[in-house]
């Protein structure tokens, strides 16, 4: 058998195609694929349900009564049926008066059948249609729809990585001589680059489950909606996603209700059972909800008709500043790098050794670095710069830069450690996708070792080659036979951790992933072995996937990291960075003080 034709089987097994009057998609790989069909049920019983949100429809948008704002949105005369199509999709994405755009393309009884709140919102690639055959009729066309789903957009704008394919019929009549859609399947479908052109993706910010840090829960807001804030007030009311909410502590009630903007006071009822200290976690999601969104402070909030403190008539970015979500976007991160099997420190485009037990050990293969001094080192014998170690046994220390290392753990197969928020504990992959956290007890200071729940990920082929949790701790990211996924990090009644939730992301990139790492914005910096696009970055939600510039960058990269401002990879010959603002035509420069050599780098967060 052919390469070629054994990865068109495996494509084959990864999608199936449901077609039908219904339509028609397939999603995911392996047991994580569920298919999505005409059931309302079914996503009500996958769906995280909405609070009473009173006067306010929770919807990826806000709803515009006004007729004229979309009254250059529709088919023109004499429009052939194939633009018209086209033209359709577009309007598609405009969610004013009922998708009331998109509605002026069909006949009156196709409006009256077709249900655009059906079923989630369907992103595909693209739109590609051809005219059906059948008996002719000068009167009637049919056309063939498909494309290839790459996410849904549901209630909340809450965005969903999916893959699969997307296929159905749509049929078309003459209408006082003019083109109109007579039959089509339920639902919305619209392309990737609409969902970009009419939509915005924002934040809301939740607690985690320690209620020490914000967390941050990307959604989609229609962009022409009336008032930003009140949108993203009435979702912040609702509660995290389905998703991430295993890694959130929400402490607003079930009949909390965002009542509305009120001459610039945004006012909320039914948290009366909240105590004071649960008011202003809730104000401090608020405030950096509507701050990160741009919409201007100071804001005046009442909840059940009182300020949310007795003193604080109006709250600002200041009244929370120890929450701030970005800083470690805005502060400046330490790069260390292992260079020929030594930890080194990069500072002042030099390479200092570290004269400390970190800086001693030899034949490290791996390491990750907390800004507060806590490290942590994977030591294997004959160590070069792979991401993971491998080929004989393996060593885990933990310590701190300027104090001792202890042995945590020993394996065949360990990973880059990857540190909690804070240091306080750390997490490495072993073989057969067995994840170990390695926590030093308060009490005593020992170090001890627990396995974290990944039975999430029992049926997915491969071992982990590479685990990173995110920047607030609420994220796990892997690398598993070459293909991306992340699962949200669940806190369980017994302290123990479980990764949950678990999706394939970036599609796009296959199975060529070699490296990965979160940025502080908290997208993926991705390395692969592919050779044309050997670096991409992979929004939080999987919702966009962009190559970097790769001119001078040869595959395969081994190792990224991110900072704030700066991107470091190390490709087939050296250890490179680039502006984190950089253009597509920006070229990745060497590392100064790691030139002439390839290195691991590290950035300390």
């Amino acid at each position: 058998m052919t390469v070629m034709m054994q990865k068109m089987m495996q494509n084959k097994q990864r999608r199936q195609r449901f077609v039908g009057n219904q339509s028609l998609y397939v999603v995911r790989r392996g047991a994580l694929a569920v298919v999505v069909a005409g059931s309302l049920g079914f996503v009500a019983a996958c769906s995280s349900l909405p609070r009473d949100t009173g006067p306010q429809a929770l919807r990826p948008f806000e709803d515009s009564a006004n007729p004229d704002d979309d009254m250059n949105i529709g088919p023109t005369d004499g429009q052939e049926p194939d633009l018209l199509l086209r033209d359709f999709y577009r309007a598609s994405a405009s969610p004013d008066g009922d998708y009331r755009a998109a509605k002026r393309y069909l006949t009156d009884n196709a409006k009256s059948n077709w249900q655009p709140h059906h079923d989630d919102m369907l992103i595909v690639d693209r739109i590609e249609f051809n005219t059906a055959s059948g008996p002719s009729d000068s009167a009637k066309r049919k056309f063939n729809v498909r494309g290839t789903v790459i996410g849904k957009l549901g209630d909340g704008g809450k965005y969903l990585p999916e893959d699969g394919l997307y296929e159905t019929s749509v049929e078309m009549e003459l209408v006082d001589n003019q083109w109109r859609i007579s039959s089509l399947p339920s639902g919305v479908v619209i392309e990737r680059n609409e969902l970009r052109n009419q939509y915005q993706p924002q934040s809301l910010y939740f607690f985690d489950s320690t209620g020490s840090v914000l967390v941050s829960d990307r959604r989609w807001l229609y962009s022409q909606q009336e008032s930003l804030g009140a949108s993203l007030a009435t979702m912040l009311v609702a509660g995290p996603s389905s998703r991430l909410a295993p890694a959130t502590k929400d402490y607003v009630p079930e009949d909390a209700t965002f009542l509305g903007i009120d001459e610039g006071t945004y006012k909320f009822s039914g948290m009366s059972s909240m105590s004071t200290e649960q008011r202003m976690q809730f104000a401090a999601q608020l405030v950096w909800t509507l701050a990160t969104a741009s919409v201007p402070g100071p804001y005046s909030v009442l909840i059940d008709d009182v300020p949310v403190r007795d003193g604080l008539e109006t709250l600002s970015t200041d009244d929370f500043a120890g929450l701030n979500p970005k800083a470690s976007s805005d502060g400046v991160s330490p790069l260390y790098a292992l260079a020929n099997g030594s930890l080194v420190r990069v500072a002042s485009d030099q390479r200092v050794p570290l004269d400390d037990a970190a800086g001693e050990l030899t034949d490290v293969s791996a390491a990750d670095i907390g800004v507060d001094g806590t490290v942590a080192v994977v030591r294997s014998r004959g160590a070069g710069t792979a991401q993971s170690a491998g080929g004989g046994e393996s060593q885990l220390f933990v310590g701190e830069l300027d104090g001792t290392l202890e042995e945590a753990l020993s394996s065949e197969f360990i990973t880059r450690p990857t540190l909690e928020r804070g240091g306080g504990a750390v997490w490495v992959a072993t073989q057969d996708k067995q994840v170990v956290r390695v926590v030093r007890s308060t009490t005593s200071g020992e170090l001890s070792t627990d396995k974290v729940d990944t039975s999430a990920l029992e049926e997915i082929d491969g071992e982990i080659s590479v685990l990173r949790l995110s920047n607030s701790g609420a994220t796990a990211a892997m690398i598993i036979d070459g293909h991306v996924y992340t699962g949200v990090v669940q806190h369980t009644t017994t302290g123990e951790r479980k990764i949950v939730n678990v999706h394939e992301m970036a599609t796009e990139i296959g199975g060529t992933a070699l490296s990965l790492d979160w940025q502080p914005d908290g997208s993926l910096l991705v390395g692969t072995s592919a050779a044309d696009t050997p670096v991409w970055r992979v929004e939080q939600d999987g919702s966009a996937v962009s190559s970097l510039p790769s001119g001078n960058v040869t595959a395969p990269v081994v190792a990224v990291a991110a900072s704030g401002s700066t991107l470091y990879i190390t490709d087939a010959h050296a250890t490179l960075q680039l502006p984190a603002s950089g253009s597509e035509t920006s070229f990745w420069r060497e590392v100064p003080g790691l030139q002439g050599q390839r290195s691991v780098p590290a950035v300390a967060n």
